[in-house]
């Protein structure tokens, strides 16, 4: 099923729910580009290959591109999203519990920004939408548990294949670059950084991009009364939407969580930092065509967590890792408990 742009315009004249829905998702695609695409950059600008500035407008190129050429070619990510919870029944009381889920994810993302920390804005929209559908289906049958097993599989997949790829590549590299001139590798794994942080933005749109889009989906077809929809095809005007809002996200930076990740963590050289990204690209690539959701900022800390703990143990401030695993494993149920208590709030009052 496709949803033209002329549809989705009538809609929103007709539909205050509707209206109030868009804003919020765009608003928490805004806060991800916001939040979480300065992971993408931090170890590029922590090794100062390149310059904050620079960086950050790097990232909003690659980040709309990311969302746009992965969506076009395999969405099998929105779909996930899209099935992972029951918004059925009746289709108002559904959009006005889906548009308290927005609602909360964007609380929460805003004030982990606020506080330096980078949590998981994916996390937190998976949480948010889970606890919106416990609270409009009274019970955990709001769930489905074949799409939400994906959800650990990409937290597994994020954690673990993360950090074991970041200490692999950055010994690998180590060997491979043993009896090179330290000056040229410089200047080489400078260059290849940059490469590194534009690869890393273009996955983080990829992945997150999409997530969003499902939802996106899901409120339009509420919108229209339909709420077992269950193949649909992202149109190409909600892609171009949804990059480029990303992009004005990440163009209004993150300095205080490029510096909790890419300064604070792990002490970094660029060949180091390199490692990191191609580690996480990786990781993130592989998630993305088996359609599990991960995490990007679960990915790339973990890759550089790896990275620093190959040189040694000690090299990676673990009070600053503790402080964002606590993060980490408060936003399922801190999010999806806001998530659940604004759905019951918001089909009270509306």
């Amino acid at each position: 099923m496709t949803v033209t742009l002329l549809d989705y315009l009538n809609q929103l004249v007709s539909n205050p729910t509707l209206v109030i829905t868009a804003i919020l998702t765009l608003g928490v695609v805004l806060v991800n580009g916001w939040t979480d695409a300065p992971n993408a950059i931090a170890t590029c600008v922590s090794t100062r290959s390149m310059t904050p500035r620079a960086a950050i407008i790097m990232a909003a190129i690659f980040n709309f591109l990311g969302v746009l050429f992965m969506t076009m070619f395999n969405a099998t990510v929105a779909m996930t999203i899209y099935k992972m919870v029951d918004f059925g029944g009746d289709p108002y009381n559904a959009l006005v519990a889906l548009c308290a889920a927005l609602f909360a994810i964007v609380i929460w993302a805003t004030a982990a920004w606020w506080f330096g920390i980078p949590t998981s804005e994916s996390h937190a929209l998976i949480a948010g939408i889970s606890g919106a559908a416990i609270a409009l289906q009274g019970g955990i049958k709001g769930i489905n548990p074949a799409e939400w097993i994906k959800v650990l599989y990409g937290l597994a997949l994020s954690t673990i294949m993360g950090f074991i790829l970041g200490a692999l590549v950055v010994k690998a590299i180590e060997m491979i670059f043993r009896g090179f001139d330290r000056r040229k590798t410089f200047v080489f794994f400078k260059n290849a950084q940059i490469v590194g942080g534009a690869g890393m933005a273009f996955m983080h749109g990829a992945q997150d991009g999409q997530k969003f889009m499902g939802v996106f989906m899901l409120s339009m077809f509420l919108a229209q009364g339909q709420a077992t929809v269950t193949e649909f095809v992202i149109p190409i005007w909600l892609i171009v939407l949804c990059s480029a809002v990303m992009a004005l996200g990440t163009s209004i930076g993150g300095y205080r969580i490029i510096k909790a990740v890419g300064m604070d963590m792990v002490k970094l050289s660029t060949y180091q930092g390199f490692s990191a990204d191609l580690a996480a690209v990786i990781c993130l690539f592989t998630a993305s065509i088996l359609g599990f959701p991960v995490s990007t900022t679960h990915t790339k800390t973990t890759a550089i967590m790896g990275v620093g703990a190959a040189k040694r143990v000690s090299s990676v401030n673990w009070g600053i890792v503790g402080e964002m695993v606590l993060a980490w494993i408060l936003t399922f149920p801190g999010c999806g408990l806001i998530g659940y208590l604004m759905a019951l709030l918001f089909m009270r009052i509306f």
